[in-house]
């Protein structure tokens, strides 16, 4: 990494509050050139929390974009952070509104030369999206990375099913982070009047997102993929592999016009492709988007529009492992999508008639659902997944064979019970026998006629279904073989069915798994630069003192035929800004299930944070606790909030509701 000290411009900062149209307050923070001249304005808007939560990333590219000649400025969203009003749900309404009026606000202003860009990442990149097809007028370009066009596939379902690895855990997430109070270090002695409004405001996300288990209108409001021709800004779309969302990318270099969108695909996990945390390569992102900025916001030539269509990574074989540095590789450029470089073919699986009957604890190899490069994230070797599925094997022969894009399979299945699912991986399988997952896809057969449907499966019947999986792009050595594996259960990823423990029958004579092989190029000409950043904030880390936990732990009670997984989400220890604040958090995710019994699936998170300033004798500790389980007809979710200023409980309230499995 190259940290930059030196740039075209010297720069300011400044805090301020955005005023908007219903007079309240959005906090702001706002890294400028010192100029005479205008200049773009770029808008990072999220609910994320710019005091704390995102100071250091902030600080990474915020100053590197002013000191090139842009206002970078980055907002939080309303009722979060120290921005005033009430939190409300995700992507609502309101919090696009006011994203379009920041935007109108932004070029309005005297050092603005009219022109505003937006970027993010997760959150911020889908919002970016999401008010990019708002159209308002001063917003030209965007960049958005590892970010979903479908709120429905937004963690919170998976084809259909309740993502047990996302829905609860993400909603936990948010109910914690929305519990947070203002800092009285930026809006003075009226913090804790604002904190009891918030917290009396606060609901548990998951209740409205379970009460829609079906794509339906709440789901198709702010999805950008109903209709990417509301998009008139300039996209740059950035995914990576391993993250969850990154065929966001690849809708949109194909529904966008090519003469305004440019995607970019590496072998990166749920991060910003500077970061350096793995896999990687790292490349300078923040040059690349320097690039994008200055032709769509400035009108210089900087070549970007010439770039290929789509520039992907396609990985080399490599064996499975939980954390890689760099993966092998190279990078192609398809100047159209779907490419002409990229041909289906179509692998009969053949074999008669099996039996898919998988224990539900399948699946506990899976991985983290969205990884942030962290030592336990990727799925460990397959090969006890594998043996708990229905796999079929194509050797590799004479030469590799490479994919780019999202394989598909087509199971015809028998199913004598109403409700179940089905789940595919793609494996790449090694001499040594070691299986490493390429991609999956899974399938709540309700939803087999539509995710906005919910059709109860005949019993006895048989019909043909089809998955998609996720996008990749992998090439297979010859001497490997290439390996489906088809499951019906994948705990902790797939909540399942009631009454889905028999599984299914699978007439592999009528199936097949279709590849999107792609010929052998060679692109020398796609490259790009080293890393780069500002200069760091300077926030400490201390470690607690107790043994960290393991990030992923999974235990077996071999008397109840019960497995668990613990999950660490995220770093424990207290981190300390350069103001002084200190930030604790700790957090602990577990998912248990009984080998045999689909509807003994639980999930289960515990939060806590500590916001602190020894100096200013402000104390407070946030913790919050969230479990799903259901039986055959519900849905049953228990919340608990508790917050402290110092001794002082200024709030403590807990939840329980029954929401009815319609279809998730």
């Amino acid at each position: 990494m190259n940290i930059t000290t030196a740039f075209p411009y010297e720069t300011t900062r400044e805090d301020v509050y955005v005023p908007l149209p219903d007079g309240t307050g959005l906090y702001a923070r706002i890294w400028r050139p010192l100029t005479e001249e205008p200049v773009p304005a770029l808008l990072e808007y999220l609910p994320h929390r710019l005091g704390d939560r995102t100071a250091a990333r902030d600080q990474q590219r915020h100053p590197w974009y002013a000191g090139h000649g842009y206002a970078s400025v980055r907002v939080d969203v309303r009722g979060h952070g120290n921005s005033e009003g009430l939190p409300g749900d995700e992507y609502d309404a309101q919090e696009l509104q006011d994203g379009v009026a920041l935007v109108h606000w932004l070029a309005q202003q005297e050092w603005c030369s009219g022109r505003v860009g937006m970027f993010g990442i997760s959150w911020g990149g889908a919002n970016a999206l999401r008010i990019a097809a708002l159209a308002p007028e001063p917003l030209k370009a965007v960049v958005t990375v590892c970010s979903s066009d479908d709120r429905y596939d937004d963690a919170h379902y998976l084809g259909g099913s309740v993502l047990a690895a996302g829905m609860p855990a993400r909603a936990a997430a948010l109910l914690a982070s929305a519990c947070r109070p203002p800092d009285p270090a930026h809006v003075g002695d009226g913090w804790k009047e604002m904190w009891r409004e918030r917290l009396e405001a606060v609901e548990p996300l998951v209740h409205t997102w379970l009460a829609h288990q079906s794509r339906d209108a709440y789901w198709r409001h702010g999805s950008v993929c109903e209709e990417y021709g509301a998009i008139k800004a300039e996209v740059l779309a950035v995914g990576g592999w391993h993250d969850p969302y990154r065929d966001t990318v690849l809708r949109l270099v194909e529904h966008l016009e090519p003469g305004r969108v440019r995607g970019i695909i590496g072998p990166w996990p749920h991060q910003y492709p500077d970061q350096g945390l793995p896999p990687g390569p790292a490349i300078g992102f923040l040059q690349e988007t320097l690039r994008w900025w200055d032709q769509h916001l400035k009108g210089k030539e900087t070549g970007v529009m010439r770039e290929p269509l789509l520039r992907s990574w396609i990985s080399g074989p490599h064996p499975p492992a939980t954390v890689y540095g760099t993966l092998p590789g190279r990078w192609v450029g398809d100047a159209s999508w779907p490419s002409e470089n990229v041909t289906p073919v179509a692998y009969a699986l053949q074999g008669g008639e099996r039996i898919v009957a998988s224990p539900q604890q399948t699946g506990l190899d899976a991985g983290r659902f969205s990884p942030h490069g962290d030592p336990a994230d990727l799925p460990p070797d397959q090969r006890d997944e594998d043996a708990k599925s229905v796999s079929f094997e194509f050797p590799v022969t004479d030469a590799p064979i490479e994919i780019l894009g999202r394989p598909r399979v087509k199971l015809r299945i028998r199913m004598d019970v109403p409700r179940g699912q089905a789940v595919a991986r793609l494996c790449d399988v090694a001499p040594d026998g070691s299986s490493t997952l390429i991609t999956r896809g899974a399938l709540n057969l309700a939803a087999r006629h539509g995710r906005d449907r919910a059709d109860a499966w005949l019993p006895g019947e048989r019909e043909d279904v089809v998955l998609d999986l996720d996008g990749i792009g992998h090439a297979f050595a010859p001497g490997h073989r290439i390996r489906i594996a088809i499951s019906s259960a994948y705990w902790p990823w797939v909540w399942p069915q009631a009454g889905s423990a028999a599984g299914f029958t699978l007439d592999a004579d009528g199936s097949y798994v279709e590849l999107p092989v792609r010929r052998h190029t060679e692109d020398p000409a796609i490259a790009f630069a080293e890393p780069e950043q500002a200069e760091p904030l300077g926030v400490v880390h201390s470690v607690p003192l107790e043994e960290p936990r393991p990030e992923r732990l999974v235990v077996r009670d071999v008397a109840k035929g019960e497995w668990r997984l613990e999950a660490d989400p995220c770093p424990g220890g207290t981190r300390v800004h350069p103001d002084g604040l200190a930030c604790t958090e700790d957090a602990l995710e577990t998912y248990t299930i009984q080998q045999d019994d689909p509807l003994s699936a639980r999930s289960r998170s515990d939060r806590r944070v500590r916001l602190h300033r020894p100096e200013a004798a402000w104390d407070v500790e946030i913790r919050t606790r969230s479990e799903i389980t259901a039986d055959e007809h519900d849905f049953i979710t228990s919340d608990e909030v508790v917050c402290k200023d110092g001794e002082e409980v200024v709030f403590h309230r807990t939840w329980e509701k029954r929401i009815p499995r319609t279809a998730g």
